[in-house]
This record gives C-alpha cells, structure tokens and sequence, in this order.
C-alpha cells in the first residue's frame, strides 16, 4: 500500500490532496525518518507516525 492511501484508510487525512501536503511538508515519518514521497510503498511492520500518532502497517 502506498503511504497517502494508507494516511486515508487509517483516517488521518480525508482526501489525497491533504495527505499530499501533509506528506510533503515532512509531518509523516516512516520508520523514524521523515518521509516526502506519497507514493512510497510500505511493507508489513512499518512504522507511520503522524504528529503524536504512531501506526504500524499489518
């Protein structure tokens, strides 16, 4: 799953664009490291931390 379809699945963002500029502007981090491309694709086990939100993709 890429990371802006996961930020809308998980309800962080209610539409893509937001999960754009979110990703972006470097306020999603993947693993600890901030990440700017929506399109990166997450493997099982990974770590998406939004402000003080911390999810793992299963």
């Amino acid at each position: 799953m890429k990371l802006d379809q996961f930020l809308k699945w998980n309800n962080i963002v209610s539409t893509g664009g937001e999960a754009k500029m979110l990703i972006k502007s470097g306020q999603v981090s993947v693993n600890g490291e901030i990440e700017k491309r929506r399109g990166r694709k997450l493997n099982i086990g990974d770590v998406v931390k939004f402000s003080n939100n911390e999810i793992i993709y299963k």
